[in-house]
């Protein structure tokens, strides 16, 4: 439990609720980001704690990767620009970011004697694949910028690994959710959107004719995966990548449709609220649905929530913390 992690992006959605979990857990936390679409307020209460140590810092500064990874077991690399239509808009950043910010961070944790490195990889990379279930081993061409970014990390990780010797494990999340997920700005994920927006009791905005289905996956799932990879003392289970999902779907009209159930739950009037579709969004994966067998049988993964239970849980929260 004296072991010492970074968490790179650690002011971000996941990072923060990994850097609140390692810390409850005994583990000296420390988190780089440079709050660019990370917040303090979502760090704030960790920064009292004498194993929480904030490095502010940006993961495409060499000398900020290395001064962050000194003396560093594990590092948790999450940060990154996320949003394919980001990606799509402005490419060159996406892949300064992603790329770039991700190779420093990986040379730098050579360099330091890191054991393992552990990222956040990501369900984009199996492109125009319509295969379903998702298995790992099984991916289409990227479409679009971001994906691209995501699928290189893992080839990074996999000739870094094969050529250095540093352990290294990737986790293909799957549209995650839950609770300190933004709400705003043109980039925020679909479900804390349409909460906020079903909050002020305006109608959400569903791309296309809602019929596409998503592998939602809650945050509890995914911190569960990450203590996994982290903990695991199997060499089979190092050295590759994992899905990080629940292994179940659900079409973008049933997820509105449970959550004005459960936010009309703390206020009736939100049933009521329309829906409107509006066209499809240009490099969305039409159907994203994962098999979790390999993290079962390699990582002993056993997801906890269900969307249903995670998505009662993320209301919950942005009612008790937003309204």
């Amino acid at each position: 439990m004296n072991k010492k992690i970074l968490i790179t992006g650690g002011a971000g959605f996941i990072g923060s609720n990994l850097c609140e979990y390692f810390l409850s857990k005994g583990y000296h936390v420390t988190c780089l980001d440079n709050f660019s679409t990370g917040y303090r307020h979502n760090i704030e209460s960790l920064l009292s704690s004498a194993n929480f140590k904030l490095i502010e810092g940006d993961i495409r500064n060499t000398i900020d990767c290395q001064k962050a990874t000194q003396g560093i077991d594990y590092v948790f690399h999450q940060a990154a620009l996320g949003s394919v239509p980001r990606s799509i808009i402005d490419p060159t950043t996406t892949n300064d970011v992603n790329v770039t910010g991700f190779l420093n961070m990986i040379l730098a944790s050579r360099d330091s004697g890191v054991k393992r490195f552990i990222y956040a990889a990501s369900s984009s990379t199996y492109g125009d694949s319509e295969v379903l279930p998702k298995t790992e081993d099984v991916i289409g061409k990227p479409l679009s910028p971001y994906a691209i970014t995501k699928y290189v990390n893992e080839l990074y990780a996999d000739v870094f690994s094969k050529t250095f010797g540093i352990e290294t494990i990737g986790l293909r999340y799957f549209n995650v959710f839950g609770r300190k997920q933004d709400t705003n700005g043109a980039y925020a994920a679909v479900i804390p959107k349409f909460v906020l927006q079903l909050m002020k009791n305006e109608s959400p905005i569903i791309n296309g004719d809602g019929n596409f289905s998503r592998d939602f996956t809650y945050i509890d799932n995914v911190i569960q995966m990450n203590e996994l990879a982290l903990k695991t003392t199997n060499s089979l289970a190092i050295n590759t990548v994992y899905n990080c999902a629940y292994g179940d779907r659900t079409t973008l009209n049933d997820m509105v449709f449970y959550l004005k159930k459960y936010l009309s739950e703390f206020e009736s009037s939100i049933e009521n609220i329309k829906i409107i579709h509006g066209p499809s969004r240009q490099g969305d994966i039409p159907h994203s649905l994962a098999s979790i067998e390999k993290a079962k049988q390699l990582l002993n993964y056993n997801p906890k929530y269900s969307f249903h239970s995670g998505l009662k849980e993320s209301v919950k929260w942005y009612w008790e913390n937003l309204k």
